[in-house]
């Protein structure tokens, strides 16, 4: 064996136990209760002691700016959002097509995995745009993950949500649905009622309310009517063509009971949480004392029981980051017009120790933590070599200090950004060490792994299953 990672407590959906894991050529070898592996002189020997050992972190929801001209790398690269990665834990990230130009088509999506072979820290994959339905059988072959698609078009700006990846026509969602399910590869969308949101945007401008509060609560008007007549109809469309939909953005309890009563009648349905909903945006106090930089979106309070609950009984099948680097001049404007003000926050270095520091406050089990950030994702979306800890299976670990606690500090921050949402809170559970196909990428505050050592995580899908 190449390494031997002794005396931690492994902790996967099934429970906790303590094990020493064996790895060999990239690969988890074997797993031998304490003190039983075979001794080899050249074995390097990690002592995980008062560690836990979680599989890998697969971040299904990643916006890494970089897109193969020019445009918005100023933001974040492919390489220094991998570097968060490393930092949280991550051990595969899976980016969205809002770069520039959007990959919508066979070449333009070789050309994006062309600079994250060279540039990639952890391993990736990409959900390109199917909005060019004759270019979808020829993307779907080249082991990606899922498609993706904004129902969005944005209002006084032409980022994030740019020409080329906005579909809300229903007639062109159920023929991109056909589509994908004609492929076997899963639909991943961004909900939102486009015809409700020009409505409802022009009560607070007609008012003079234009600024980030303004657009917070425009946005969660009528207790989240964009959000759940969308998801409506996507359930009933995906019903229609039988595709694999992943709803993106879940922050609104009626969402969550749209999804669980979907996933009752049999269909083939999952759903995602965001950091955001849970630890930014569901805090009235944050929006009001950081304006656009909260947003992504305001979550009013009273769905957090709601969203908890969906998370916990699995009708919220994953967490992903919606990672969304921002520089300040993107989000100051915001204090004046939330609409010119661009969407999104960062949470890859962070968002695992979120939900650790969660987990041990009692809102969520360990194990269910370990599921929902790794065995769930890797399992819907076809990663069949990543996600568990078990004979194998790619050797991506990420070993935390439970006990370890810290505070989220801007000047640690290694997004180009800069900054973070969440400085000043302070979390418990820290990664100390990210190990991905064996060879450690993040040691003890500090990122080892090399440009170009990622590679793209082939998902299998249909007929190849």
């Amino acid at each position: 064996m190449d390494t031997l990672i002794k005396n931690g407590t492994i902790v996967v959906p099934e429970g906790r136990y303590q094990g020493d894991i064996a790895i060999s050529g990239g690969k988890i070898a074997a797993i031998y209760e304490p003190g039983k592996a075979p001794a080899s002189g050249d074995t390097e020997i990690i002592d995980a002691n008062g560690l836990a050992v979680f599989p890998g972190v697969i971040d299904m929801h990643s916006h890494h700016r970089q897109g193969s001209k020019p445009g918005f790398e100023y933001k974040d690269t492919i390489y220094t959002s991998t570097q968060q990665c490393a930092a949280g834990g991550v051990t595969t990230s899976v980016a969205m097509p809002n770069v520039t130009p959007p990959p919508n088509t066979m070449q333009l999506l070789q050309d994006q995995f062309a600079i994250y072979e060279t540039d990639a820290i952890v391993d990736w994959n990409f959900n390109p745009a199917p909005t060019i339905i004759e270019e979808v059988p020829a993307m779907a072959k080249a082991d990606i993950a899922a498609f993706k698609f904004f129902m969005v078009v944005d209002t006084g700006r032409d980022y994030p949500h740019m020409p080329g990846i906005g579909v809300h026509d229903h007639g062109k969602i159920l023929e991109i649905m056909m589509a994908c399910a004609k492929e076997g590869v899963p639909l991943m969308v961004h909900p939102h009622d486009q015809a409700l949101m020009d409505i409802i945007e022009q009560e607070y401008w007609a008012r003079g309310e234009r600024d980030a509060l303004a657009y917070a609560k425009a946005y969660a008007a009528y207790d989240g009517v964009i959000w759940e007549t969308a998801i409506a109809t996507l359930l009933r469309l995906q019903k229609a063509a039988g595709c694999h939909l992943h709803i993106l953005h879940t922050q609104t309890a009626g969402s969550v009971e749209l999804i669980r009563q979907a996933k009752a009648n049999g269909q083939k349905v999952t759903c995602e949480i965001n950091p955001w909903a849970l630890f930014l945006g569901c805090d009235w106090s944050s929006i009001q004392r950081l304006g656009s930089y909260a947003l992504s979106y305001w979550v009013p309070e009273k769905n957090v029981p709601g969203l908890w609950e969906g998370l916990n009984d699995g009708t919220i099948d994953i967490v992903a980051t919606d990672h969304a680097p921002h520089v300040r001049e993107e989000k100051e404007i915001g204090w004046t017009d939330g609409w010119k003000a661009h969407t999104g926050t960062p949470s890859a270095q962070f968002y695992l120790s979120m939900f650790l520091t969660a987990a041990l406050e009692g809102k969520i089990p360990l194990e269910r933590v370990s599921e929902a950030t790794s065995a769930a994702p890797a399992r819907l979306f076809g990663l069949t070599t990543k996600g568990r800890i078990a004979e194998g299976y790619d050797a991506d670990l990420v070993l935390v200090d439970l006990e370890n606690e810290y505070e989220i500090r801007d000047e640690d921050v290694l997004s180009l950004s800069g900054w973070s949402p969440y400085a000043g809170r302070k979390l418990k559970g820290k990664p100390v060490r990210t190990v991905l196909r064996g060879r450690t990428v993040y040691l003890d505050g500090k990122v080892v792994g090399e440009k170009g050592y990622g590679r793209q995580a082939k998902a299998v899908h249909g007929a190849r299953a």
